[in-house]
This record gives structure tokens, C-alpha cells and sequence, in this order.
């Protein structure tokens, strides 16, 4: 357990001592169900609009967790919250992530603050569940690989289909060797989209909008800017569905196997940039994507699905049980030894907390988190450039291709930072 968490128990006790005779309630104390306020995890939120409420509700809960605070640029969001939890609202994300006596931050902003929100949190110590997509760029995403590594944080990854039992029974097959040496790679994604209104309007009472902005290039306000899905299909703050979407069958792609570390791969496809309206990420992607050892792989939009074949048969797996199929079907039945299992999850949030209190690694780790937000960046930089893009997964670069390999990083508006 972490410093703070030491010296908040110091604290509370010495208090006690210092307080008697004044009344201990049973919520202080703890019961079978809920430990005492000094053994509970507490939690503080960065973004609380829609994804980030329905987290705090997860979190709620949660065993062994107390949420203390909520941060947002909307007023009636983060009072909203910090009334749910009966906690402290703060504007500011900087001053919920000062507060010592927070164990952990939960990230759920536009995608364009996930990393600058989860490193700040990361250097004051706090351990940190980050929504995904993971960054806006490669650079971010292993910049925070780099801080989680660096300061001995937790981390979990907002991929809720690692604690589906299902999906890990599926990844378990695969990652097992049943179907045999896999040769071809499938992924289907829901696709983006057009549109947005370019009017400017008055920026809402309620909204500090240079603080949503934070990193992000300043823009007019317009009414679609700062809502769904003119948060995910803005390309200042997102790379649309190829990350947002794209996230989760990634994520059990790389779940299951190993191919996108065998050696340089490349990417290459087409894809559609709106030049009208607000939204300008890519959609209607068909990508081709060749990994080392003749592994073929494509990334197509679709329902949620991850397809892996092998040459004896194939698994498809999917957040919805009903589209988990399998050539042949007995194989979603093959017994396996202890040793071939993947970690089991009681649920995603529950997961995190047990893992802040424990130290161990969550069952959506960092690495696997940039690997698969990786893929979904270098797709984006392929359909961009309108070349094929080589990408060595070793040292982590784009070979032969200067101009492609800018698009790795971008700048951030000051005084933000990664």
C-alpha cells in the first residue's frame, strides 16, 4: 500500500485517540460488507459526463473503495457527481490530482485529455483506470507506458470485455495453440461518420471551455464540438472509431496472441475524411495489415468482432456471447490445463481496486493497452498519408518514412503537457 494510504491510517488514528470521547459511527467502522474508511481505496474522477457517470456508478459498488471527488469543466456534471458521492466538485483536474489523501483517479474525458489527465495523476502518485482509447498519438501512449512503469503505478485499461468470461474463455483457445499456427486476423469495429455543424454559437454558462479544450488547438464553439460523437469524430481530439471503437476488438486481438510482436508489419487501406461539417476523423477504413511470420490481417468497420484462424479452424469472439462462435464448435468446449488460463476478473472496476490494494497487475495492463490503441494510430496514419507504412514493434518506429513518422506525435497547447 502506498505512502498516502499509510499516513492517512496514521492520521485517522491519531485523531481518534485525540478526539474521545466523541462517537464512532458504524460507517467509520466498517461492517462484514464494508471495510473501515482507513482500509478503503478512495478515488477521485477526471471527466464525468456520460461514460465517466456510468464508471462512478460501477465504482459505487465496488468492495473496499470510497470516491471522494470529481473534477469537469461543465459545473452541472462534476456537482452532479460529488452530490452521488458526497464528495468535493473541482473544476480544475490539477487540484483533485494535489489532493494526498487520493488514492486513485479515474479517467473518463474526451480522448484528447486521456493521457495528460492520467499523467499528471500518475506523477502525484495515484494509481489510474484510463477509458480508452488510450492516447491521441503513439507518443502518448508510450509516454504513459513509460510513467506507469517509472513510478511502480496500477493501471487498468478501459477494456470491460477483459472481465467478460466468455471473451477470456475465447482468448484462452487461441492464446492455447487449439486452433493451430494462426495465419489470418479479422477485426470489425462500428464505423464513424460525417456531419457536425461549423455555426458558431455562444459556449454554454455551465462550460469552461478553455479548459475542455486544455491541449487541444483553440477552435470555435460550435454546438456539435463538445458532445457525442463530436467528441470521438474530431480529429483535434480523437482518431475517431479506428481508436474509440477499434479499442476493444484490439484488445482481445492482442489478448490472444502475440503476432503483432514478431517482427516489422505493415499497414496499408483506404478510408474516408469528411472535407464538410464539424467531423473529420476517418470511416468507411478498409485496412490490410501484413504481420511478420505471413500473418495477414484486416480491420474493416462492422459490428464488434475479432476473428482468428488458424489451420485447425477458427474463433470469432465478440463482446455480445451470441456472436462467440467457433469452426469447429467444439473447440469453445476444449478443456484446458491450469497453465494455459488467463487471468479472471470479478468485474473491470472491481478488478482496479483490488489491484490498487494489493499491487498487483489488473487483467487490462499498460502494455497490451499501447500495443492495441498502437494498431489503431498506425491505421489512421496509413489511410492519412495514402501509403503503406512499415512499423517495427521492437523499437517502436516507423521505417523509411519521415513524413509518416511525424505523424507519431503531436504538439499540445500550452501550458498542457505530457
Amino acid at each position: 500500500m502506498k505512502n498516502s494510504i499509510s499516513r492517512r491510517h496514521m492520521l485517522k488514528t491519531t485523531a481518534a485517540a485525540v478526539a474521545a470521547p466523541y462517537v464512532i459511527t458504524s460507517t467509520a467502522l466498517g461492517n462484514a460488507d464494508t471495510p473501515p474508511a482507513s482500509d478503503r481505496i478512495t478515488l477521485g474522477y477526471i471527466g464525468v459526463g456520460g461514460r465517466g457517470r456510468s464508471l462512478l456508478t460501477e465504482f459505487l459498488r465496488c468492495r473496499g473503495a470510497q470516491s471522494v471527488a470529481a473534477a469537469d469543466p461543465y459545473k452541472s456534471r462534476r456537482e452532479a457527481a460529488a452530490r452521488m458521492m458526497e464528495g468535493q466538485a473541482y473544476e480544475d483536474p490539477r487540484e483533485l490530482v494535489a489532493r494526498d489523501d487520493i488514492d486513485a483517479v479515474i479517467v473518463a474525458t474526451p480522448d484528447h485529455w486521456h493521457v495528460p489527465a492520467a499523467n499528471m495523476a500518475l506523477r502525484s502518485g495515484k494509481d489510474v483506470y484510463v477509458e480508452k482509447p488510450l492516447g491521441l498519438t503513439v507518443e502518448q501512449n508510450l509516454e504513459i507506458r513509460k510513467l506507469v512503469k517509472q513510478h511502480s503505478r496500477v493501471f487498468q485499461y478501459g477494456t470491460q470485455q477483459r472481465s467478460m468470461g466468455h471473451c477470456r474463455a475465447a482468448c484462452e483457445i487461441v492464446r492455447a495453440g487449439k486452433i493451430g499456427k494462426i495465419h489470418t486476423l479479422h477485426v470489425d469495429a462500428p464505423n464513424g461518420g460525417a456531419g457536425g455543424s461549423v455555426q458558431e454559437v455562444a459556449v454554454p454558462e455551465d462550460l469552461n471551455y478553455d479548459l475542455w479544450l486544455g491541449p487541444a488547438p483553440v477552435k470555435p464553439y460550435t454546438a456539435d464540438r463538445c458532445k457525442t460523437p463530436g467528441t470521438y469524430w474530431i480529429y483535434d481530439y480523437s482518431i475517431g472509431y479506428l481508436g474509440g471503437w477499434g479499442a476493444h476488438p484490439l484488445d482481445l486481438l492482442v489478448w490472444a496472441c502475440d503476432c503483432d510482436l514478431a517482427g516489422p508489419m505493415t499497414f496499408q487501406g483506404t478510408g474516408v475524411i469528411s472535407t464538410q461539417g464539424l467531423y473529420d476523423t476517418v470511416y468507411n477504413w478498409d485496412m490490410t495489415i501484413e504481420m511478420a511470420d505471413g500473418v495477414k490481417m484486416t480491420f474493416k468497420p462492422g459490428q464488434d468482432l475479432t476473428k482468428f484462424t488458424g489451420d485447425k479452424g477458427w474463433v470469432a469472439v465478440s463482446r455480445s456471447a451470441a456472436l462467440t462462435t467457433a469452426s469447429p464448435e467444439s473447440l469453445l468446449k476444449t478443456p484446458l490445463a491450469d497453465h494455459e488460463r488467463l487471468p479472471v476478473s470479478p468485474g473491470h472496476a472491481q478488478n482496479f481496486v483490488d489491484c490498487v490494494k494489493s499491487r498487483q497487475t489488473p487483467v487490462s495492463n499498460i502494455d497490451d493497452a499501447v500495443r492495441s490503441d498502437n494498431i489503431s494510430q498506425l491505421c489512421d496514419i496509413a489511410v492519412r498519408t495514402g501509403r503503406k507504412i512499415t512499423w517495427d514493434p521492437k523499437r517502436e518506429v516507423i521505417v523509411g518514412d519521415d513524413d509518416a513518422a511525424k505523424m507519431l506525435s503531436r504538439p499540445l497547447r500550452a501550458p498542457w503537457t505530457l
